[in-house]
């Protein structure tokens, strides 16, 4: 047998405090991530909900270097387990993977050094991990703990249920003694429960922080020609690395172009394209800077590169938790990032559309129309959108965030009880089977061959809507839509009915308001995360802040790593603030452990006393 390299060699580490900072360069643990490694360190079960970005892979990457042992981590991507064993063996922390993108020799080398004691992590896909043959050579080790990353995935109910995961649950029986550590940034009341049933049958510490993320601003806007809009918003961003999701294959492919031709670095991400293609595409986002990745939601589960300073919707995601995962990739480095979404009432169509087509139970098409309901009522939001997102996942907060656009640049509300009543009055009169554009003609009281053979231009209500504009109408009737005063007949031609609520409206019951669209976009507020700098930097600091990031670029490039793995941003800023001169400077530096300071050091060092 061939000897393991050295790299898979795990230092002696005798605490949580000195691991802490020997292999990870982190002088103190983060909410919630102590409570973890207690419960791990205690043997317990851990249900861990945590916001992206707040450091969760840390909950069982600690616990692996202390107790010794073998921690299983299944992960549910290559790319993502790559990086995360790359990033940890920079830190001299035996950590390797086993998957399908290896050759045969290169897995069972790497088996052997699992076998022979060698690695403390070990990531694997549920799909590898459930193989009965993978489990039976993993009960003849010292398995000492099983991590499961996205364990929303576990749940039926979650917004990302892949059935391999739910195969899981059978680890509690083969492997009766080895706790579990589940962890999620996306997890509603009953994604938590389901999970805590099966895959820990009740047996768990629920460790939940909250989900708020402070650092991303939240926006939406009105659909109005979208391809200006995207390009202008991504123009103001220029020269960063951001996410732009769309809904179709063609989409992705069409908007990649179209930025590409504007002179940004946009490559195009979908399920249609071979494994190879995907792999390097990946690979350039992760690795290179200023990478615009236009893509389907293919993309993005498990990614973790810390700097990615917008995420940008161009069309309605399938749910709050699933806009919640997308928009959560951007800004893990704690820096400011930017999300906005692009919105209308044709997404709305769309989305009823794909949950009624589903090939899944009456039950699953119900909590998907809650769900949708839920993000609706986030896009028509009269005020602080953090704080409605936040309440759908049980968190309750009175303060305004201060950083979405409606707390920034706040919106009137407006009485329209008579306006909604108008239009319910013409959509019951022209047979609940109509499309909007149809009902509006009507409310201006226009003429056209279809109004006139239909008699529509005889309804009372005809005409009585002329006072108002097309575009001012196509507003309130999504708002309408979004208070559930109306609904799109999804099995037929996308017709608009009236509901039970809207019934009740007709016979005087309750109220409607509404906000006039900004059919104009809103004045710009250049973007915090359009060139991040630690704003105690001055000018020189900033200079040497982007030297330091070309130092880290090449060798990350000789390496074979992202960037992010050499060090993060928040590592770099910090050198720049204290410009260390000798080795024991450098060691006090934001995530410089032990290996860190012996690999990296003098070249740091040298850099910083260049310039």
């Amino acid at each position: 047998m061939t000897p393991p390299e050295p790299d898979f060699l795990t230092p002696n580490i005798a605490d949580l405090r000195s691991a802490l900072h020997d292999a990870f360069g982190f002088s103190e643990l983060r909410a919630g991530q102590r409570e973890a490694i207690e419960a791990v360190m205690a043997g317990r079960n851990v249900l861990a909900v945590m916001p992206t970005g707040s450091g969760k892979s840390l909950c069982y990457q600690l616990p692996a270097i202390v107790r010794g042992g073998l921690t299983v981590v299944v992960s549910p991507l290559v790319a993502l387990m790559r990086d995360q064993v790359a990033a940890l063996r920079l830190n001299d922390i035996a950590a390797a993977t086993i998957n399908s993108d290896l050759s045969r020799e290169e897995n069972v080398r790497t088996w052997y050094a699992v076998r022979d004691g060698y690695v403390r992590l070990l990531y694997l896909s549920p799909e590898r991990l459930m193989t009965d043959r993978m489990l039976a050579a993993l009960e003849k080790l010292d398995v000492d703990l099983f991590a499961i990353d996205e364990a929303h995935c576990i749940s039926q109910w979650g917004p990302a249920f892949r059935p391999e995961y739910a195969m899981l649950a059978d680890l509690r029986t083969r492997f009766p003694g080895t706790p579990i550590i589940g962890l999620t940034a996306t997890a509603d009341g009953a994604t938590r429960e389901d999970i805590e049933q099966r895959m820990f049958g009740g047996d768990v510490v629920k460790i939940i922080t909250g989900f708020d993320r402070p650092n991303l601003s939240l926006g939406v806007m009105l659909k109005n020609n979208w391809k200006v809009q995207v390009a202008d918003f991504i123009e103001e961003r220029k020269g960063a690395s951001g996410i732009v999701y769309c809904l179709s294959r063609r989409k992705t492919e069409e908007v990649a172009v179209m930025l590409r031709d504007k002179g940004h670095k946009a490559l195009a991400f979908h399920a249609g394209m071979d494994s190879i293609e995907k792999a390097a595409t990946q690979n350039r986002f992760m690795s290179e800077p200023g990478i615009v990745m236009v893509a389907t939601i293919a993309f993005g589960m498990g990614i973790d590169k810390p700097d990615i300073r917008y995420v940008l919707h161009t069309d309605l995601p399938a749910s709050p938790e699933a806009y919640y995962q997308e928009i959560g990739r951007a800004g893990r480095d704690g820096a400011p990032a930017d999300t906005m979404l692009f919105y209308g009432l044709d997404d709305i169509r769309m989305r009823r559309l794909f949950i009624e087509e589903a090939e899944t139970p009456d039950e699953h098409k119900r909590r998907e129309h809650k769900r949708l309901d839920s993000l609706i009522a986030y896009c028509e939001a009269p005020d602080c959108r953090r704080r409605m997102l936040l309440r759908y996942f049980g968190e309750v907060t009175e303060a305004a965030c201060g950083n979405c656009d409606l707390c920034l640049d706040p919106v009137e509300t407006m009485d329209g009880t008579r306006e909604a009543n108008i239009t319910l009055a013409v959509v019951q009169g022209t047979g609940n089977r109509f499309g909007v554009a149809h009902i509006i003609s009507v409310l201006r009281g226009k003429s056209n061959e279809k109004i006139e053979q239909q008699g529509h231009d005889r309804l009372d209500v005809y005409g009585a809507g002329a006072a108002k504009g097309k575009k001012e109408w196509q507003g309130i009737i999504r708002q309408m839509v979004a208070s559930g005063l109306l609904e799109i007949d999804v099995s037929g031609y996308g017709g608009i009915m009236i509901t039970m609520a809207g019934v009740a409206m007709t016979r005087g019951e309750g109220e409607f308001r509404y906000r006039p669209d900004r059919i104009v976009k809103t004045p710009s507020r250049r973007s915090r995360a359009v060139a991040v700098k630690d704003e105690v930097l001055d000018v020189v600091g900033n200079e040497l802040l982007a030297v330091l990031k070309a130092k880290r670029l090449r060798l990350a490039e000789a390496r074979g790593v992202p960037a992010y793995v050499i060090f993060s941003d928040k590592s770099l800023a910090d050198m720049a603030v204290k410009r260390p001169v000798t080795r024991d400077e450098f060691a006090g530096v934001f995530g410089v452990g032990e290996a860190k300071l012996r690999d990296f050091a003098d070249i740091f060092l040298e850099t910083i006393a260049n310039n």
